[in-house]
């Protein structure tokens, strides 16, 4: 019973992470149609962005308030890469998705190879203070701290982007926007200030992400970000394209089901079962769980 448990809530918490980063990456593809694959070179650079901030101790230990800093200075920086990628690269290519497609390949590609050569192909071991390395006992199951951290801050910018989404007047303009554009642009409100801030707030989530799968995974890598993007562009689909409580849904079935194949089966097989859950998804419902159909 245990193991479940266990098995159970550290696939909560790789959900959290997923969604985290799937979770910008959702919001926009389906509301602004733009496929941004440069998303898990955002990670990437963040991740050893936190990991260079948490030691900047000279006896090199991470404290809590040193893996505070990093995280707020993470999310600025994924914010400010978002937003420089939308405002040079994707904005003259808005209505141009092929381009829009292979400019944010190519930006993934090139960044990740640039991370590559100034920080080595080796992984950077991430130190926890005490309290986040030490594990609490759920129902006989000793979980790492981590996890719980994981799950409280996917909770919470959960709730910040269905309410900033929902109920401020940049959200309302954006899905206003997405559905139609010329109409609002007639009413005289411009459409990619919204839109810019959709891209800088995908950034600053995908920056977060990456501080905190540094965390889970326990080091950093160049290809950190890739491995995330992979099985988070699976959660987008599988949820829906723009729902956010979709992406969420299915990152709890995503990351449950591989904890608990790449245990009971063997490593590997839940990464197989989620990608078979995908290609099952775009053949019976493409639109997703809680994706609507676009005519």
């Amino acid at each position: 019973m245990s193991t479940v448990i266990l098995l159970l809530l550290t696939g909560i918490g790789l959900a959290g992470l997923y969604f985290m980063f799937a979770s910008g990456l959702s919001l926009i593809f389906g509301l602004m149609r733009v496929l941004n694959l440069a998303q898990g070179a955002f990670l990437t650079v963040c991740a050893y962005v936190g990991w260079a901030l948490a030691h900047t101790g000279p006896d090199g230990h991470v404290t809590t308030a040193r893996l505070i800093f990093a995280l707020v200075l993470s999310t600025l920086c994924g914010g400010t890469m978002g937003f420089i990628t939308e405002t040079v690269f994707i904005r003259p290519l808005y209505k141009r998705e092929t381009e829009q497609l292979l400019i944010t390949v190519g930006l993934d590609l090139a960044i990740v190879a640039l991370v590559s050569g100034l920080a080595g192909s080796y992984e950077r071991v991430l130190t926890l203070p005490t309290w986040l390395s030490d594990s609490t006992t759920v129902l006989g199951a000793h979980v790492p701290n981590d996890t719980f951290l994981t799950i409280a801050t996917a909770i919470v910018i959960f709730a910040s982007l269905t309410i900033g989404l929902r109920r401020t007047r940049y959200g309302l303009i954006v899905r206003a926007g997405v559905e139609n554009r010329d109409m609002v642009t007639a009413l005289g409100i411009d459409v990619r200030i919204a839109f810019t801030l959709l891209f800088t707030l995908g950034g600053a989530t995908a920056g977060l992400a990456g501080v905190l799968a540094g965390i889970y995974e326990g080091a950093v890598t160049p290809v950190l970000g890739d491995s995330v993007l992979i099985f988070s562009f699976i959660v987008i689909i599988i949820g829906g394209l723009g729902s956010l409580l979709g992406a969420g849904i299915a990152a709890l079935i995503v990351a449950v089901v591989q904890q608990f194949a790449n245990y009971y089966l063997r490593p590997g097989i839940g990464d197989l079962i989620a990608v078979g859950l995908l290609a099952v998804f775009l053949l019976v419902r493409p639109a997703g769980i809680l994706g609507r159909e676009r005519i």
